[in-house]
């Protein structure tokens, strides 16, 4: 287990290594944008020049380059163009309150997904096989803008039960919560419902579950002792790219209900061309990614023996 975590520890360094080369390039490699970004269009080319040059922008690239890395790993991520103010300043709450987000929203989709897919997969082509399937594929073909629309026009407009807006102005308020789980939950329930029915299908279908009923144990007892362990490896990789999505696929729900969030974030910086920003963004976005996936794996192993077991020598 040990050298399976090291190989995925190395794993996500040299992706993480990747990606900065591509952030690197796609925005840093053109140090006159950067300059003309930073100083504004009306700014001389002489007054570029200066900046360059006091920003370390006239240097060969790969020493920029492994400045720039060094800053990032420090937690230095400039200042923004937009808010003059560090990067870090603005992103590390904007973060922290799409972390809180997502942890609601993960607090409702990870037990009610679960056990809806497990009741439509052991149950399998049943009339409530078929219900939970159809409701699954109906709030998954809803994008998030839809629901959100609908459901601020039920609870906000028509009932006035709950705050259409999410901006938290005057402290925490859990009724500003409400919509934007809602709707994030609503669609993304039915797809890790289906991958779970889907996993739960067949475990049971195997053939240990069977010799599992003809010894005489009871229904509950193999689903819950025997079948689940193998059926949650799958459901728990789908959880794990739900987080990702949750971080910095959530720009339309906290656009949607003006909620200062990370995908909000990104959303500003990319209006404003705020590049040292988007860089920020980008790279926080790589490292929650590659390390949520890690941990999925990890956990994958955990559940599934054959993933750390050694690899057959040749003969």
């Amino acid at each position: 287990m040990a050298l399976y975590a090291l190989r995925r520890l190395l794993g996500m360094i040299l992706v993480m290594l990747t990606v900065s080369l591509l952030v690197f390039a796609l925005v840093e490699a053109t140090p006159g944008t950067v300059a003309m970004r930073v100083l504004g269009p009306y700014a001389s080319e002489e007054q570029r020049q200066l900046w360059l040059a006091a920003n370390g922008y006239l240097e060969p690239a790969w020493s920029r380059y492994l400045h720039w890395l060094g800053r990032f790993a420090t937690g230095d991520f400039g200042a923004s163009i937009r808010y003059r103010a560090p990067v870090a300043d603005v992103l590390w709450p904007r973060l922290g309150n799409t972390a809180v987000l997502a942890l609601w929203t993960l607090v409702v989709l990870v037990p009610v997904s679960l056990v809806l897919g497990v009741l439509a997969g052991v149950r399998e082509g049943s009339p409530l096989d078929r219900l939970l399937s159809t409701a699954a594929i109906i709030t998954t073909s809803i994008p998030e803008f839809a629901s959100a629309v609908l459901l601020s026009a039920i609870f906000v407009f028509k009932l006035q039960l709950l705050p259409g807006t999410s901006a938290m102005t005057d402290g925490f308020d859990w009724r500003q919560l409400v919509l934007p789980v809602a709707v994030l939950v609503l669609y993304d329930v039915g797809y890790v419902a289906r991958m779970t029915r889907i996993s739960v299908a067949e475990v049971i279908a195997a053939p240990y579950v069977r010799a599992a009923r003809l010894r005489g144990l009871s229904w509950p007892r193999v689903i819950i002792f025997h079948a689940l362990r193998n059926a949650l490896i799958t459901p728990i990789t789908v959880l794990a790219v739900q987080v990702n999505w949750l971080l910095s696929g959530v720009i339309v729900v906290e656009v949607f209900f003006a909620y200062k969030g990370f995908g909000s974030l990104l959303w500003e910086a990319a209006l404003n061309q705020d590049i040292f920003v988007i860089q920020a963004c980008a790279m926080v976005a790589v490292v929650v990614t590659v390390a949520t996936q890690v941990a999925a794996d990890l956990a994958h192993a955990a559940l599934d023996p054959r993933l750390r077991a050694p690899a057959p020598a040749d003969r």
